[in-house]
């Protein structure tokens, strides 16, 4: 079973950046697909960015430029960095994960999920 587990949410001014992190366990890294998603009040929780097996991260287009994605396989972590934030970027933020099928940024493709972390940002 995989267990995600996030931190690094906060408030923030426009403008601040903040880090996320989402530390797996349960079963190798190495093995696990993983990505951020993200959850504003009253809309449909939408992918953020995807880590890709064979290349760079994909990114939802609201976020290209000013969110990074990596994985650093030693620690088993994931991590979101966040910069030039903005406030439609206030939501819970979720790490997820899966065994099968990397890339996606659709909620469709992952079995595993955090209880998320919440980023606000003020203007």
């Amino acid at each position: 079973q995989v267990q995600l587990v996030e931190s690094g949410g906060g408030s923030v001014q426009a403008g601040g950046s903040l880090r996320l992190s989402c530390a797996a366990s349960g079963v190798p890294f190495s093995s696990l697909c993983v990505a951020w998603f993200r959850q504003a009040p009253g809309k449909e929780r939408e992918g953020v960015a995807a880590i890709q097996r064979y290349e760079g991260p994909t990114y939802a287009d609201s976020v290209k430029g000013r969110f990074t994605a990596s994985t650093d396989t030693a620690q088993s972590t994931l991590y979101l960095q966040m910069n030039a934030l903005k406030p439609e970027d206030t939501a819970i933020y979720y790490c997820a994960a899966d065994q099968r099928r990397c890339g996606w940024l659709s909620t469709l493709y992952y079995d595993y999920w955090g209880q998320g972390t919440q980023v606000t940002v003020s203007s």
